[in-house]
């Protein structure tokens, strides 16, 4: 007769494999135990079956215990606020030494957070557990269960879960491999044979290099040269950064385009570049290159895989990719000269571009219109922030441009009534200051100096070129007063000889 608790056993398992939405995520050798996952049931997340004939009680409560404590670390490992856990034991008979209220009694575990729940199933209350069941999971298993099977027909259903769960586990392997690399070494190439030119043309350290040759640099950027978001990304300051960013896009990159495709990895890196770019202009005034906020679309890109298949996610590389990301952002935020804006603006367009374009061989219409929305009313949001936002240190950035390239007038003409709107800061004020004793403009150069001072008390350049002032207007007292306080707040070889030129 353990004929008929054996079908009941496969026939549940095929009602929750094929008709309620689990998956399963283990089984053992001989077939007796299989565990269940189906992230969309909060009333049984997790359920087990167990195919054995109880004979004592205090087996089943060891068991359920040791069950409860594993539950809990799945609900640890899986990041879940809360983990309800089903746990179905199918035998021929209930243990001969306790009643079914104390053999189904609830376990709590992990300070209440994971709740295990049990069914003893027999062939005396099937009905009765189903009742049961279907309460828990939201639907009933509806099957009749006859006097008696035989052994083929049990072996039939058994191949049918199987098989079932083999499709599950190929339909997740082609999600991880549905093509090789392309890209991601046609962009490692990329980057190392432009590592070269830079250091066959100035170094790749050196800021005019890399300014000639396409970083961000937002003065640039304001004045036109928008190919500088995308130019960035192949650009690398340094062998150390080459060699770290290189071998991140291997692993990484090379991981994203398995899973997504040729094209869709190409949009999803170069849109992840753009974005790292953007935020950066937007955040950050320093000159800025790399292939860091493409990578971190990467890591955009596996997130968006827990977002749409997180049961899949949290079971393979979920931890993994998550705590990469944390470490990579507090490194970024704690240690000086690493872009971090620039890397979430990166891990931001990755997520959305991912969205947009889903996975190959699926549709997600709605959300990939969702997702496309998002990645244009951000960038649009971005770019308008980024050129419109009137930032001290971008105008000054493209003054020095101007000045650098003997621009004077037009740098002048261009300062001048940024500052009579009452905007800039203490180096707009000493540009200006430059500019006017260029163009002969000594009084409002003076002016604009003493405001330099007053923003920031300690700008001893400001200081030294009043002092220049005063001096070619024969007062050497003034001359040698604001002499004085430059060197005193830098000594400099050059303001100690104007202060023995002058008689200190």
């Amino acid at each position: 007769m353990a004929e008929r608790e054996n079908f009941l056993f496969w026939r549940l398992a095929y009602f929750l494999i094929a008709e309620s939405g689990y998956r399963i995520i283990r089984i053992t050798e001989d077939h007796s135990e299989i565990w269940f996952e189906n992230i969309k049931n909060k009333n049984a997340r997790m359920l087990r079956m167990v195919r054995s004939d109880l004979d004592w009680a205090n087996w089943v409560e060891r068991d359920k215990q040791m069950v409860a404590v594993q539950a809990d670390k799945l609900r640890k490992q899986l990041f879940a606020r809360n983990l309800n856990m089903l746990n179905i034991y199918v035998t021929s008979h209930p243990p001969i030494d306790a009643d079914e209220d104390y053999l189904e009694k609830q376990i709590i575990a992990g300070q209440g957070k994971t709740k295990l729940s049990t069914i003893v199933l027999t062939r005396q209350n099937y009905s009765q557990s189903f009742l049961k069941i279907g309460e828990t999971l939201g639907k009933q298993p509806m099957f009749d269960i006859q006097n008696d099977y035989d052994e083929a027909e049990i072996y039939m259903l058994s191949q049918g879960v199987l098989k079932k769960a083999a499709q599950q586990e190929n339909e997740d392997r082609q999600l991880f491999e549905f093509t090789k690399p392309l890209f991601t070494y046609i962009f490692i190439a990329i980057q190392v044979l432009v590592f070269f030119i830079l250091e066959a043309n100035g170094g790749s350290t050196n800021m005019e290099t890399l300014v000639k040759y396409g970083a961000k640099y937002n003065p640039l950027i304001i004045e036109g040269e928008w190919w500088r978001f995308i130019t960035p990304i192949f650009l690398h300051i340094g062998f150390l950064h080459l060699v770290m960013n290189t071998l991140a896009l291997y692993y990484l990159g090379s991981a994203v385009e398995k899973m997504f495709g040729h094209w869709r990895f190409l949009g999803i890196y170069l849109f992840s570049g753009f974005t790292g770019a953007l935020a950066s202009f937007i955040f950050s005034e320093n000159i800025s290159a790399g292939a860091s906020g493409a990578i971190f679309g990467c890591f955009g890109a596996l997130l968006y895989l827990g977002f749409a298949y997180p049961q899949l996610f949290f079971r393979t590389m979920g931890m993994n990719v998550i705590v990469l990301i944390i470490i990579n952002l507090i490194f970024g935020f704690t240690v000086p000269g690493i872009d971090n804006a620039g890397h979430i603006g990166g891990l931001i367009g990755g997520f959305l571009s991912t969205g947009a374009v889903h996975f190959p061989k699926k549709r997600n219409l709605k959300g990939q219109a969702i997702f496309l929305c998002a990645m244009v009313i951000i960038s649009v949001s971005m770019i308008n922030i980024g050129y419109h936002d009137d930032r001290p240190d971008v105008m000054n950035g493209i003054v020095q441009e101007k000045i650098k390239n003997g621009k004077v007038e037009e740098a002048y003409n261009m300062l001048a009534p940024y500052v009579s709107e009452g905007k800039g800061n203490a180096i707009t004020f000493f540009q200006l200051s430059y500019l006017e004793i260029q163009l002969k403009k000594y009084k409002s150069a003076k002016q604009h100096l003493l405001n330099a001072i007053k923003l920031q008390p300690d700008f001893h350049e400001a200081y030294f070129n009043l002092a220049l002032l005063y001096y070619e207007e024969q007062d050497i007292l003034k001359a040698r007063e604001y002499a004085q306080k430059a060197n005193s707040i830098s000594s400099q070889k050059k303001y100690q000889e104007f202060l023995q030129e002058i008689g200190d």
